[in-house]
């Protein structure tokens, strides 16, 4: 099976997309699903949403699989200034469609017990963890859909990255134990 590289123009008209439990349902795209969030930063909070980066940092290494109910490809967050202030901007890619990737990071989040870095966005609802639709509402307001996106390996899921990798993994192991 020979997999090729796809991109896939995404629709502007969301009204025409299916409608899920809090939204359009964006289409699969060759890079699977995800958004884009922009918020301005609360004034003085830069190095709160910097230290939230090193406490992911440190959960992923005690814990390397402990984000893995998100079935995350990548997350990029990234600080900027456009000359009104700090904005935020988180980048996700996922499998799941937004309703579940939505209620799945409230209810990773909750069972952690740990808060969310979008608690030092403006406007974000700090009743989020006993009101997910406040959550989803932010999230939806500060969304920033893609019109391309692209995929090397497309429509593949994570899990299917790692037992790729995995399989490569044993096949070298293998290999090298018979030379």
């Amino acid at each position: 099976m020979q997999i090729k590289p796809q991109a896939m123009a995404m629709p502007r008209d969301t009204m025409s997309l299916p409608q899920g439990k809090y939204g359009p349902i964006f289409p699969k795209s060759p890079a699977c699903h995800g958004f884009t969030i922009i918020a301005k930063v609360k004034e003085g909070r830069e190095e709160a949403v910097r230290e939230y980066g090193n406490t992911i940092d440190k959960a992923v290494g005690a814990i390397p699989d402990c984000l893995a109910p998100l079935n995350l490809h990548y997350l990029r967050w990234v600080l900027f200034d456009i000359g009104t202030g700090l904005h935020f901007m988180y980048q996700g890619i996922f499998d799941t469609d937004f309703d579940k990737y939505t209620e799945d990071a409230v209810a990773l989040f909750i069972s952690l017990g740990v808060n969310t870095v979008f608690e030092n966005l403006e406007g974000f609802p700090m009743d989020w963890k006993t009101n997910p639709d406040a959550f989803v509402k932010f999230v939806r307001e500060h969304q920033y859909p893609s019109f391309l996106e692209y995929g090397e390996y497309p429509f593949v899921s994570a899990d299917e990255v790692k037992k790729a990798l995995q399989l490569k993994s044993a096949f070298t192991e293998m290999l090298d134990q018979l030379q």
